[in-house]
């Protein structure tokens, strides 16, 4: 490679280096971000180390040992369900389904909505028009009624078709977002320079458009897993998540066909439902604290 060509790239390097960095210093100034942070971080931990702080065998039907719904005690400290078995380690046995299915569900949904937003806001054509009525589709169809259809339509339960018909369901928004970015992209005078000399329309979007719209995306991105973990819980709640793998939403799900409102097993409801809306929290803050630091006129009002 030649010389010049590799200092050249040494200092892009240097300057990505220096940017990552004053964006973690930035992010460390913000308190509810770093709130957010300590909140996702604890459940992440736990979700990683579920299967050797609780056994598979603990969260069986069949090999369960507690009194059924048995209040929180020494033994468990949050009670059992039904079937005896503990309701701490379902929580954190849920804890892997929930930030597996939110995480994937979103990557799918970015890559989707910001495909769609770039193409849609650079071409002027057919093309254009046809990816932004599609996005007016899925934004004016509700989610729920869509996700109940194609999680059926794709078959028996399980946490791929969740993390599918998530993904595939609730890209509209971003994608309509990544289409104004990228018109205001468009209008910049280095994108006419580009044009000018012979940019093709992948250049233009890829090494133009993109890098300037990834940090909206990126903070985007933690705003959609939020939302992600609710759809997740949603459907698990109404049956349409994996009956083998035990989740947040299937949790609650149990509890409310199995009466533990009529029959008094708070600690059954109460914590599944505290950690949905911690994680959601979590994802929440960050969101914000990220708004903050790509827009800087956020933090001054």
């Amino acid at each position: 490679r030649p010389p010049g060509e590799a200092v050249m790239s040494t200092i892009a390097r240097a300057r990505r280096r220096a940017s990552l960095a004053r964006a973690w210093k930035q992010f460390r100034a913000h308190r509810a971000g770093m709130a957010g942070l300590g909140i996702l971080v604890v459940f992440a931990v736990v979700a990683v180390l579920a299967p050797v702080l609780f056994p598979p065998e603990t969260i069986s039907v069949t090999q369960a040992t507690g009194k059924p719904l048995s209040p929180p005690s020494p033994g468990f400290p949050l009670g059992t369900d039904d079937a005896g078995r503990s309701i701490l380690a379902l929580i954190a046995w849920g804890a892997r389904v929930s930030l597996v299915v939110g995480i994937s569900a979103t990557v799918i949904s970015m890559l989707i909505g910001t495909t769609v937003g770039i193409a849609s806001g650079h071409y002027r054509s057919l093309i254009g028009s046809a990816l932004e009525r599609l996005t007016d589709w899925f934004l004016v169809i509700p989610f729920l009624p869509l996700a109940i259809v194609l999680a059926t339509v794709l078959g028996e339960g399980s946490t791929l078709v969740i993390i599918v018909v998530i993904g595939v369901t609730s890209w509209a928004g971003t994608a309509r977002l990544i289409r104004a970015q990228t018109l205001s992209v468009e209008g910049r005078p280095y994108l006419e320079r580009a044009r000018a000399l012979g940019a093709g329309n992948w250049h233009q979007m890829t090494r133009h458009v993109l890098p300037n719209v990834m940090p909206l995306v990126l903070a985007n991105t933690t705003l959609t897993v939020a939302i992600a973990i609710l759809s997740e819980t949603t459907l698990s709640f109404l049956g349409l998540g994996d009956p083998l793998r035990p989740s947040w939403g299937a949790t609650l799900d149990a509890a409310f066909s199995n009466g533990a409102v009529s029959s008094g097993a708070w600690w059954w409801i109460g914590p599944p439902g505290l950690c949905v809306v911690l994680v959601v929290l979590s994802f929440t803050l960050i969101g914000r604290a990220l708004e903050t630091i790509v827009n800087p006129r956020l933090g001054a009002r």
